[in-house]
């Protein structure tokens, strides 16, 4: 009888959880869907009444979001691809790969993960102003692209590579390239999948950088627009939420998508690293 009182105690628990942890976020899309003003009783109703999508036409209609939207996409996107590439390459150097001077240098890398983003955004910020890509999609993108964290992840995961396939292939003749390419990246899948979600979901909903290296309104990101929407339409909750439901959701299916290779990823990564 505990047994089944003690599981039955621990589902509530997690269901409680659960609904916290959910609640919000379901509350925010009805709201999105509430006419203007209804978000803002007191208590706040549970479901729109009635529903309606003015909200989400005047977004794309009136206040430009599609071309936010679009400006997000080709940051994630070209940041996710580039992030793959270059930290799967770095990864692999550091783990199979044997030069001078391998091992410290990765340890000097690890020592970058103590030293908070915000410290280097001002000596970046005057990097980038030097080369010209101040206020450009490329400005944003070029720092999401060769992370320490998507190095370190790579790199302790390719370490499970035997060497002996390896060595194998080197001597029925290929090159160094055509190893990586036909060999290491099949076996770095897994791990190359749940880098390519944390680097999308972080260049999506980045605020900070984009906030900074952007000037011109027309380049904005979705998360820096909306703050900027958040300012002249305050009282407009059912528009901020709608924006906020059109945030998450490129996040969410990217995520639900590749939730088995996510998972897969990690725990593998955890095993074997």
């Amino acid at each position: 009888m505990k047994r089944p009182l003690a599981t039955l105690v621990i589902n509530a628990i997690l269901l409680v959880v659960a609904a916290v942890a959910v609640g919000p976020l379901l509350w925010m899309v009805s709201a999105s869907f509430m006419p203007a003003g209804q978000a803002n009783q007191v208590p706040p109703p549970l479901l729109p009444d009635p529903p309606t999508g003015e909200h989400y036409a005047a977004l794309f209609s009136r206040l430009r979001l599609g071309r936010y939207a679009l400006n997000s996409a080709m940051v994630s996107v070209s940041a996710t691809l580039l992030s793959v590439l270059l930290n799967g390459m770095a990864g692999y150097a550091f783990a199979k790969l044997r030069f001078r001077g391998r091992d410290a240098l990765f340890q000097v890398l690890l020592l970058g993960l103590v030293i908070p983003s915000q410290v280097a955004m001002l000596p970046l910020f005057l990097l980038f102003k030097s080369l010209g890509l101040v206020n450009s999609l490329v400005g944003a993108v070029v720092p999401l692209t060769a992370t320490i964290f998507g190095i370190f992840m790579v790199r302790q995961y390719a370490r499970s590579i035997p060497d002996e396939l390896l060595d194998a292939a080197r001597i029925d003749g290929a090159s160094e390239g055509r190893i990586f390419w036909t060999v290491v990246l099949p076996l770095l899948r897994p791990i190359l999948v749940t880098l390519a979600i944390f680097t999308f979901m972080s260049a999506w909903n980045d605020f900070m950088w984009p906030l900074v290296i952007l000037n011109d309104e027309s380049r904005y990101t979705l998360p820096v627009a909306l703050a900027s929407l958040s300012g002249e339409h305050v009282q407009d909750t059912e528009l901020m939420m709608a924006g906020a439901v059109l945030t998450v959701l490129p996040v969410l299916a990217v995520f639900v998508f590749l939730q088995r290779h996510y998972v897969r990823g990690l725990t593998l990564g955890g095993v074997k690293g």
